[in-house]
This record gives C-alpha cells, structure tokens and sequence, in this order.
C-alpha cells in the first residue's frame, strides 16, 4: 500500500500550541503538509494569552524539515477566524484542510452556571469553528478541494454532569459539520466529526493514572485519514480514543402512523410508545430532506 502523504497541502490547525492540536500538527507536517499552527495561548478556561505554545510547535516542525507558521489570532471572532486562513493564503497560498481543535472548559452545574460562561463557550467552540471555517471554504470551493474536521464530543452527543454549555457548543458542530459537507460535496469538499477521548491539558487532571491510555498520539491517524486525499467519507462522526475507532451515527426509526385522516389523542400516543420507542428498523439519513 502506498504511504499516505500531505505533499503540496496546506493545513489550518486551531489550538495546535499542546494536546490534540499538536499531535495533528506534528504527524501532518512530518508527511509533507505545510501547517499554520494557531494557538492563543491563553489558559483551560480561556482567560489571556501567550505565543510560547504556538512557537514551540512551529519549532518542532522546523527542527524535522517541515514547514510551519505560527499565528496567534483568537478563533473567537470573525475577525480572528479571517485572519488564521489568511495567515495560510499569504504565506503557503492555500488553504486545503481545516481541523477545528481550539476549545476551553468552563464546567458548572446548570442551575449555577452563569451566561458568560455559556456564552464564551459557544463562542470558543460553535462560533470559532464557524469563522475558522467559513473564509477557508470560500478558498476551498475555488479550488474544488478541501477537507474538514471538527472536534466535537461524547458531553455533547450524550450529555456530563455539569458541562450544558460544552456540550451544546459540541452537539452544535455536529450540526455544523452536517451542512459543510453536503453544501461542499459537489466541491469535493469532505467534513467529518471526530468526539475524541484524549489526555490533554482539559482533561488530564479528570483521568489520573490511566492517563496514558489516552495519548493524543491514538487520535492523530484517524484525522490524519479523514484530511487525507483519499477520504471519501464526508458526513459523519466518529469516535476515538485508546486505540479505538468507532462510527457514531444518528438514525431514524419507522416508528408508528397514525391511520390517514385522523387527528391521534394523547392515548393514542401512549398506547403505541412502543413502536415509537423501537429502533428497530432504522436508517440513517443523509439530510434533513431525506428525514
């Protein structure tokens, strides 16, 4: 089988000063892609920032041969988001991938968790992705070429105790990576989810000594195979994390119908739950249309 290489692509990593971000920077770069690597540097909940985290991955990649550029630009922002994909326009001329990695953590128990801490997660998360991705599927769409990754999460798909805002920025890029790739595909343009398990500097105080399970180091490959030039799925989720790569998938079952012209009663409902609760029989579809 011939090697998977990134030659002549160019790759706009969000968050890539530490963790996952890094990891993704590091591997691609090592097969031949050129990386902007932005990094805020600002702390786990968000606050100031700092050009160390995003230099140092530049350096690493420059030490091996590779090609790499720091930006420093908040993904929280429009502004910001234009910025990063020009970052890679002025200095490589492209942009061909995207993985959408910067987050914070804000956790608070719903009743005590307070609007800004909501707000500033969207924002970090949904919103960022959003204006990381936007420029650089207008240059994406130009070219007839791209490849998107956003990282979504287990929190967001299935709910943690005292994450309501990590979570619904999660569950929303799901939703937002749904309409990249069926607005991309005749662009051939791919966007998938990826909901990993992985010690970063988030999550390492929540996984203790079993920690080195979840080395960022298991989740590179699988982004690495949905950036690559190969990857013809575009629409989907998957999870990963400690050697394991699994499909996510939202399905639809066929429920019950109530018989043509009648208007069901609350008892009705009631009475055919089990055939409305059954999964039996499911499929997945692939846009709200075909729903």
């Amino acid at each position: 089988m011939n090697e998977i290489r990134y030659d002549d692509r160019v790759a706009v990593i969000t968050g890539a000063g530490g963790g996952l971000g890094r990891s993704y920077a590091l591997y691609l770069a090592a097969r031949g892609a050129s990386i902007v690597v932005n990094d805020l540097g600002g702390t786990t909940d968000g606050q100031g920032n700092d050009r160390k985290a995003a230099d140092s991955v530049v350096a690493e990649i420059h030490a091996f041969g590779g090609k790499a550029v720091a930006n420093y630009d908040s993904v929280a922002t429009a502004a910001g988001g234009e910025r990063i994909v020009q970052t890679a326009m002025d200095t490589f001329g492209c942009v061909d991938i995207v993985i959408n990695n910067a987050g914070i953590l804000r956790d608070a128990s719903l009743v005590k968790m307070s609007s800004d801490s909501f707000d500033t997660l969207i924002d970090v998360h949904l919103k960022g992705a959003f204006y990381v991705t936007q420029p650089a599927f207008r240059v994406m769409k130009e070219r007839g070429y791209g490849r998107v990754v956003y990282t979504a999460s287990g929190a967001g798909l299935f709910g943690n105790f005292g994450q309501a805002n990590y979570a619904a920025a999660k569950m929303g890029l799901v939703g937002l990576s749904s309409v990249t790739a069926i607005e991309g595909a005749k662009y051939n343009i791919k966007s998938n989810v990826i909901t990993p398990i992985a010690r970063t500097r988030l999550t390492e105080d929540l996984m203790g000594v079993t920690g080195d399970m979840f080395a960022p180091e298991f989740i590179a490959p699988m982004v690495a195979y949905l950036v690559s030039e190969g990857c013809e799925y575009s629409h989907e989720v998957f999870n990963v994390g400690a050697g394991r790569y699994s499909r996510i998938f939202v399905g639809s079952a066929p429920g019950w119908n109530a018989p043509p012209g009648v208007t069901p009663s609350v008892e009705d409902v009631r009475d055919n739950l089990q055939q409305i609760y059954s999964t039996e029989g499911f499929k997945i579809p692939g846009s709200a249309t075909e729903a």
